[in-house]
């Protein structure tokens, strides 16, 4: 996809099976627990987004020996990773492209030992700040230079850690996992404390690779402790479907009339489905079947038909088991019938661009009522009978893709064609977004 804009207009009915592609949050765990644990680490349906091939670029760099191995029997890759037991210092920068997660859950890492590290990234990654991850890695003992802001290029210097108690200060599994994987080559371990659960990924695959994770829930939030003295050992991964990805295909089910899809093998961990219970309450009908366990995660396939929808309040409590749904829900919420708010969301800011105000840009140009603040996104939808989503904008993504391809979804079901600038950036992300949604019958031209 090299085209400099992607027209969605309305068609027939979305109608179809199809398969998530792996998650994005898992496949990047995979690559770096597979460098830093000793032997072979295998695994299947690798998301090979831009994203995580910068990720395993960069497992290669600190010297991983890293292979794909040819096609996964469901969609993505089959890779093999053999650890060396720890990283060695890179001869060259880091780029990790445009991959937020790739690069501090890569800090965290490279902090346990004794080398510098230069990390970069592209215009959007450059200008988003790393100092979240970087105040806890910074008290453990790691140091770095980087651009005002705390923003890359940054050249990190690791080795000497310390144990670290860190209360996250805002929920966010990137800081909690940059912690965690730190805390692997830290003298004591390490512990984290967040106020609300986030995606628990890290902890889960931590275990996976043989290491002990302590988690409990105590009054004042989840404590999760790595003990100190831990080693990893190469194991076997099965990447499950991304339910952020899976999200695009359901809700242009649920806003098409006559839809039904069907996305197989999405990963229904209870951290990561609060698009789910979202759209339940918004009157979504949505069913799960097949419910099972694959790789220590629990997966499922998910049918969306058309429904009526019905604005609503989301907790601000669900923001992190949603947190990159959000834009793809502001789309259903503009063909609900009254206002959806969405509070506590304050972190869509500082994603791939601000994502509350290009959703709100984009949708007041398409006709929708919004309403934006600090942190909340309210989407004043007015669908009746006849009444809909007027469309017809170009829309400006900022290279975002889940800016670009939620836009796109709205134009499957609005009055007029709504077009994107940059699609090419949608591959970083879900490299067959078009030829997924064109097998539904969805009317995308690039």
């Amino acid at each position: 996809m090299t085209a400099a804009q992607m027209t969605a207009s309305r068609a027939g009915p979305l109608r179809g099976t199809v398969r998530a592609p792996g998650d994005k949050s898992i496949s990047h765990r995979a690559l770096i627990l597979g460098a830093l644990a000793t032997g072979v680490t295998e695994v299947e349906g690798l998301l090979e987004g831009e994203d995580v091939k910068r990720s395993a670029a960069a497992m290669a760099a600190f010297g991983a020996g890293v292979e794909r191995l040819g096609e996964g029997p469901h969609g993505g890759g089959n890779w093999r990773v053999e650890g060396r037991g720890g990283f060695s210092e890179p001869a060259d920068v880091i780029d990790c492209g445009n991959a937020g997660t790739g690069v501090r859950l890569i800090m965290g890492a490279a902090a346990g030992f004794d080398l510098a590290a230069t990390f970069t990234g592209d215009a959007s990654l450059r200008g988003r700040p790393m100092n979240r991850v970087l105040k806890p890695l910074g008290e453990m003992g790691a140091t770095w230079r980087c651009r005002t802001g705390g923003r890359l290029p940054l050249t990190l210097q690791g080795g000497g850690l310390r144990r670290i108690a860190y209360r996250l200060p805002e929920p966010s599994a990137q800081v909690k996992s940059a912690v965690l994987l730190a805390g692997l080559h830290a003298e004591g371990g390490a512990e984290v404390i967040e106020p609300e659960a986030t995606r628990d990924h890290t902890e889960r695959m931590l275990r996976g690779f043989g290491a002990e994770v302590l988690v409990s829930d105590e009054p004042q939030g989840r404590r999760i402790v790595l003990p100190p003295g831990q080693t990893l050992t190469g194991t076997k991964i099965r990447v499950p479907g991304d339910p952020s990805s899976a999200a695009f295909p359901l809700v242009a089910a649920l806003i098409t009339p006559g839809s039904q899809v069907t996305v197989e093998g999405m990963l229904l961990n209870p951290l990561r489905i609060g698009l789910l219970e979202t759209l339940g309450e918004m009157g979504a009908d949505l069913s799960v079947a097949n419910v099972r366990e694959e790789g220590g995660e629990l997966v499922g396939d998910v049918t969306a038909r058309h429904s009526a929808l019905t604005g609503v309040e989301v907790p601000a409590d669900r923001a992190p088991s949603m947190i990159d749904e959000y834009p793809i829900l502001a789309v259903a919420a503009a063909f609900a019938n009254g206002p959806t708010a969405m509070r506590g969301v304050g972190e869509m800011r500082v994603k791939e661009s601000d994502r509350i105000a290009l959703m709100a840009a984009g949708l007041a140009a398409c006709g929708v009522g919004v309403e934006e603040g600090p942190d909340s996104l309210t989407v004043v939808g007015s669908v009746k009978a006849n009444h809909g989503v007027a469309g017809g904008a170009r829309v400006a993504t900022q290279g975002d893709h889940r800016i670009a391809m939620s836009h796109l979804i709205l134009g499957l079901a609005s009055d007029a064609p709504i077009a994107i600038d940059e699609p090419g950036m949608i591959a970083t992300s879900f490299p067959g977004f078009l030829p997924l949604m064109r097998g539904l019958g969805a009317e995308i031209s690039a």
